[in-house]
């Protein structure tokens, strides 16, 4: 299947999970950039059957998912986890729908691209019917670290990730609130979406440990799709994620070693052309990227640009970026991927 095959010109689309964090962000996201849709569908559980929602201007009823959910639907954009992807995503490219799943249910398959559209949108052409959107790290990772990479070779990744609450979605984010509410009351409150207490405190993400390796399951999707985005599946990645007490941007802490030497100016020369990244690096107000100025907009913020003193060949770099964990981390870039197929199919047919 490719974009090409759509009924319409202005498509019919559906949001799957339409209700959650991610959700509520791509229906901003299409009003905001007036994506050409004919008819939008909101789709969830049955219990958010019912509800309420508005795009451009109009009340929309979220309906309950079934198997007749995606009949007319040109393009589903599928928020809902890994589960509901697979049970629902073949039925809807069976329909004639084309999806792009925010889940993890596809980002590894190899008949499934995993797109961040300023570094590989030419691989949306293989597509057959789903793309898939990555991790939220490995998109804010990318969007740096592939213009450089292109600019002067890459040899070596290690990261260290502060991640917000929102990437475990919109009940750790409503806990982080309560608990921290409650800290500041001097009273107890116990976890009930996250492991450990969450207010004034930070923690080992919480996905799954592999007891063998000490990695846990979402530093071992950071190091397999940063691979496949940047098209380097032996390159050496190293990554440790943390969970910190910030509702809704991620900040990276990395270091790239080069091909080369590079100095800090040549990098930044690099990184004020490339698309999707904003420098903020202002050594004289000590002025760096910060979730607090990264929230609410989509470009990845790129900071602290110097050189790695550890490394006396001056091939390795240090930055600090911080990106929108709901917007370019999820949203946003899926509506961007979204946006390429459209481009895409308008000029086949032109």
């Amino acid at each position: 299947m490719t974009f090409q095959s759509f009924r319409r010109a202005h498509p019919n689309v559906a949001i799957v999970g339409a209700t959650g964090a991610v959700g509520v962000e791509l229906i901003r996201c299409l009003e905001e950039r007036n994506f050409p849709l004919s008819r939008l569908k909101l789709l969830a559980s049955p219990r958010s059957a019912g509800k309420q929602m508005s795009f451009r201007g109009q009340p929309l009823t979220v309906d309950a998912l079934d198997d007749a959910s995606f009949d007319e639907v040109d393009l589903a954009f599928f928020s809902a986890g890994s589960g509901t992807s697979k049970a629902y995503a073949p039925k809807a490219v069976a329909a004639g729908a084309v999806v792009v799943d925010n889940s993890s249910a596809f980002r590894m398959d190899p008949a499934c691209p995993l797109v961040v559209p300023e570094v590989n949108a030419d691989s949306l052409a293989a597509h057959r019917g789903v793309v898939a959107n990555p991790n939220c790290v490995a998109i804010i990772a990318a969007v740096p670290i592939a213009p450089l990479a292109q600019a002067f070779g890459l040899k070596r990744v290690q990261m260290a990730t502060y991640q917000a609450a929102s990437g475990a979605g919109a009940a750790a984010m409503e806990e982080l609130r309560a608990s921290t509410e409650a800290a500041l009351r001097d009273a107890s409150y116990e976890p009930r979406v996250l492991p450990h207490p969450y207010a004034f405190n930070l923690f080992s993400h919480n996905a799954e440990v592999d007891l063998e390796t000490g990695y846990n399951g979402e530093e071992e999707k950071v190091i397999a799709e940063c691979r496949r985005i940047l098209d380097r599946p032996e390159l050496p990645v190293g990554v440790t994620c943390i969970r910190v007490p910030v509702l809704r941007a991620h900040a990276i802490a990395m270091t790239l070693e080069f091909d080369r030497p590079v100095s800090p100016d040549e990098a930044r020369a690099v990184l004020a052309k490339a698309p999707g990244v904003r420098i903020v690096d202002d050594r004289a107000a000590n002025h760096f990227p910060m979730p607090s100025e990264a929230q609410g907009q989509g470009d990845v913020l790129v900071g602290r640009i110097r050189q790695d003193l550890s490394d006396p060949s001056g091939r390795s770099l240090a930055l600090f970026v911080a990106g929108d964990q709901l917007l370019k981390g999820a949203a946003l870039n899926a509506v961007q991927i979204a946006e390429r197929l459209f481009a895409q199919a308008t000029a086949a047919v032109a």
